[in-house]
């Protein structure tokens, strides 16, 4: 069973997804059970949304009007707490499942994120192959491994261009319904190897989009969850680039949210994790994740020193991806964004502007998610510098581009710059920016 203030948590997160009050919780949970409207009082609803009390009687008919997956829950808790106690490859099915299902999610929490640098279980694929059914399990070869990763960088074009609320559907089905199979089939160790590692990057991918997808409380402890179970896939397949990218998810996730203690720790183990990598564009994505991390805990030292490292690093890459993982995607636009971010935190506005300048002028920052995000931090930081006319300039290219794409970030970015502009509403072209970022945020 969840505790009770798990529960709580579902409660609350399923009745705000409904609109749903006290008393509307309390009507339906009586005629579910099969009495009058009355039958339970207000004052237990809002005990059980508060953590007060526990719907002991009343529980599978809470769980069935608002669609709760209790078993999620206890899934959820013991497959990063309690290494190896619970089987990762059925942990990540059941995850999916109650995705496509459309469960309701715990919120992603500071205590939930560091948990899931406890020891993951690194012989779990060796013992898979050992305790293979000889019937009746799939077989599976190169050929399902290069599926999956054609997959993931299909949909993560997609998901690249259009936002995370792109078609994240359709990379939950295809882990339940096609990878599942393989997953639990007949492999060797090192076609086994190379199908976590491949399906780290689905999963991973799954979780970037339900970050992306929304800022409510339950997509983030979605995207929670799956960035855990990259991770622990990523480790298990022995594969240190993409463990120390799914802590990097970890990480940039616990920034958004304020964890800024939890954050510097993950950013610290992707480091680690990253260190003896030979990839150099890997090796600058992780530093300037640990960089922006201590940038947003005011470890101003800290941020230098580690985004001096990325730099280094990011100099050293190639010109174009040595590969097709997350990591090799960290381009030098991409760098520059981010560099441009974390100077604009340390109040280096001069330095900043130029970085995403930089970043938009570069090879390696052509999708219109990307580019419309960079638009709107350099409008922002350059209204920051006074520059009025530059910010409304980029501003307005930030809003043609920004159109039809469906991101949280890029709905923030133009919630913000609305709110930015309120003090110049006696100016033409401010009003006519305001009233075009409302449709972007509408759509």
């Amino acid at each position: 069973m969840p505790t009770k203030q798990e529960l709580a948590e579902l409660i609350r997160n399923a009745c705000e997804e409904r609109g749903w009050g006290p008393t509307k919780l309390a009507r339906e949970v009586s005629i579910a059970a099969g009495r009058p409207p009355s039958a339970v009082e207000r004052q237990y609803a809002r005990r059980w949304m508060s953590g007060e009390r526990s719907p002991t009687y009343w529980l599978p008919y809470v769980a069935r009007v608002l669609d709760l997956d209790l078993g999620t829950v206890r899934a959820s808790r013991s497959t990063v707490s309690e290494a190896g106690a619970t089987d990762t490859v059925a942990s990540v099915i059941q995850l999916g499942r109650s995705d496509v299902d459309r469960r309701n999610f715990l919120a992603a929490t500071s205590g939930y994120a560091l948990s899931t640098l406890a020891l993951p279980d690194l012989d779990g694929i060796t013992r898979r192959t050992r305790t293979a059914r000889a019937a009746g399990a799939v077989r599976v070869g190169v050929g399902e491994v290069a599926a999956v990763n054609q997959m993931v960088k299909a949909l993560g074009d997609s998901a690249a261009e259009l936002g995370g609320g792109h078609a994240r559907h359709l990379a939950v089905r295809y882990l339940t319904d096609d990878v599942a199979p393989w997953l639990n089939g007949k492999y060797t160790e090192i076609t086994g190897r190379a199908l976590f590692a491949a399906t780290s990057q689905l999963v991973h991918l799954a979780g970037w989009m339900a970050q992306d997808e929304g800022d409510a409380p339950e997509h983030q402890g979605r995207a929670q969850q799956y960035y855990a179970h990259a991770y622990r896939l990523a480790a298990e397949a022995h594969d240190p680039e993409l463990s120390a990218t799914a802590l990097r998810g970890l990480a940039v996730q616990a920034v958004d949210l304020g964890f800024r203690a939890e954050a510097v720790q993950l950013g610290e183990a992707c480091v680690r994790y990253g260190k003896d990598i030979d990839n150099a564009r890997a090796v600058a994505y992780y530093e300037a994740t640990l960089a922006n991390a201590a940038a947003q805990d005011n470890d101003r030292r800290l941020a230098i020193r580690h985004l001096a490292l990325s730099e280094s690093a990011i100099g050293r890459s190639p010109a174009t991806a040595g590969g097709e993982s997350w990591a090799a995607h960290y381009s030098p636009g991409r760098w520059a964004h981010e560099s441009g971010m974390i100077l604009a935190r340390l109040g280096d506005l001069g330095a900043a502007e130029e970085h995403l300048r930089l970043a938009l002028d570069i090879h390696g920052l052509d999708r219109r998610r990307t580019r419309a995000i960079v638009l709107a931090d350099l409008g922002g930081v350059r209204l920051r510098q006074g520059d009025v006319d530059g910010a409304l300039a980029t501003w307005s290219e930030f809003v043609d581009c920004a159109e039809g794409i469906r991101s949280v970030k890029v709905h923030k970015a133009a919630d913000d710059m609305r709110t930015r502009l309120n003090r110049f509403r006696a100016m033409p072209e401010a009003e006519e920016l305001r009233g075009r970022a409302a449709l972007i945020r509408s759509g």
